[in-house]
């Protein structure tokens, strides 16, 4: 990164110190000087970088952060600026040579400045609705503003770090397909969403997944249904992608309800000749204790109240026959426990998990944020939803750490946020687990 406007207002600000010290010519140096780096300043503040990206989004990501930062770096040289004048003298030198740098350097910084911020505004994937108003709030609030600022490149740089890593990760191992499994996978959506080409459910994941060579598809149930009635949906779903492709099987990876939809696809509607694997990643197998008792707490007027209101909204979505109130059930601890009863693992087929957890409520986004402690008060540790005992299934359970005090929610998981979180990369964490079920033969 070459800081042009840097070495302007540095190289400036120091000439015009040596003038006001008679040291240097103001018309001899100063002006061509000025003229120079004026040209300079121009042209960089255009092209910020040499450095060459193919993602333009990222690319001019990182050209505002190096703005930013240019910026605050300008506003530390204007204040040493300002303490040497005074500290030489201030008015006794030069008035006008002082008065020309000073408003030079306020446009060039204002240039600085608006350049950047509207580059990463626009371009930004990691600032969020939150950062872009608090940024703006206090932009008019002095000192405010550089603490905001300083936050902001923060969330731009790592942002910039983070995908050019993975970015050339994933360049570098190409070639390799680490993903490219024997069958393909069926990514199974959980309760409440649907699979949706405008929203993908599982985040830039799939993507990735497919850039290390993994064949994707989706289940494309109902949003708010039975088990039973989604795990017929799936079973017809697998048998059709067997028969138009010929794969023979499918490795499934499920998420929530997605997993007891699943494993009631393999086990009671006959899927399980189809099947290799079943991922189940933040399932309740186990149910919800805290979902028993708001059932058996709230009045039947609010419970039919609240399921036709989600009911109405879920028809919108595409839903053809939503039932909100047979999902919410199925997801109870009694409900979860007698499904366990009469659906056990299927012979031939190859069950994991995979589970984190919370740390705080305000790990986890609305609404998760507002359930962790009903949960935490019922079932112990969880990840906003669901409890970490009742994620565990099958042969193996992975269980992804928190990472300081942020910890990894429900929706964390499938990337809903599509947020970078420090010591979790959940894409990465797809492409092990993908990669691994290709090394066990799946």
């Amino acid at each position: 990164m070459i800081l042009a406007a840097v070495v302007f207002i540095l190289i400036s600000n120091l000439l015009i110190i040596l003038d006001m010290a008679g040291i240097a010519s103001e018309a001899a140096i100063l002006i061509p000087s000025y003229a120079v780096l004026s040209i300079l300043t121009i042209f960089f503040l255009i092209v910020p970088s040499f450095k060459k990206f193919p993602l333009k989004g990222l690319r001019n990501t990182q050209r505002g952060t190096a703005l930013l930062i240019e910026f605050l770096i300008t506003c530390v040289a204007d204040a040493a600026f300002l303490t040497a004048f005074l500290i030489m003298g201030g008015w006794d030198f030069d008035r006008t040579a002082v008065i020309a740098t000073v408003i030079i350097d306020i446009v060039i910084g204002n240039l600085i400045f608006w350049n950047g911020i509207i580059r990463v505004y626009i371009t930004s994937k990691q600032i969020g609705l939150k950062w872009r108003l608090i940024g703006i709030f206090c932009g008019m609030i002095p000192v405010a503003h550089l603490i905001a600022l300083g936050h902001i490149i923060r969330i731009t740089y790592r942002e910039y770090t983070d995908e050019s890593s993975r970015y050339y990760l994933n360049e570098k191992r190409a070639g390799e397909l680490i993903c490219d499994t024997k069958y393909p996978i069926l990514m199974v959506h959980g309760v409440f969403f649907r699979d949706l080409r405008s929203f993908n459910y599982w985040g830039r994941v799939p993507a990735d997944l497919e850039k290390n060579g993994a064949r994707i598809y989706y289940g494309n149930q109902e949003s708010a249904a039975s088990v039973d009635d989604c795990g017929k949906h799936i079973a017809a779903r697998i048998r059709e992608i067997v028969d138009e492709t010929g794969c023979g099987k499918v490795n499934i990876i499920a998420h929530s309800k997605g997993g007891l939809d699943s494993r009631a696809a393999i086990t009671l509607y006959g899927a399980a000749p189809y099947v290799a694997s079943l991922t189940t990643v933040n399932t309740p197998h186990r149910g919800c204790q805290f979902a028993d008792y708001l059932l058996g707490k709230a009045p039947e007027g609010l419970k039919n109240a609240v399921a036709s209101k989600y009911n109405a909204a879920l028809r919108k979505l595409g839903d053809k026959d939503p039932d909100f109130i047979a999902a919410v059930t199925d997801l109870t601890h009694d409900a979860a426990m007698r499904f366990n009863d009469r659906c056990p693992d299927a012979e031939g087929v190859y069950y994991q998990s995979i589970g984190s957890r919370s740390v705080r409520a305000a790990s986890g986004r609305f609404p998760l944020n507002l359930s962790y402690h009903l949960v935490k008060y019922f079932d112990g540790p969880n990840d906003g939803l669901v409890a970490l005992p009742s994620m565990k299934w099958g042969s193996d359970f992975t269980f992804v750490s928190p990472r300081k005090s942020r910890g990894i929610s429900h929706g964390d998981m499938i990337d809903l946020m599509r947020e970078n979180i420090d010591g979790f990369d959940v894409r990465e964490t797809y492409v092990e687990l993908v990669s691994n079920l290709k090394k066990k033969g799946f």
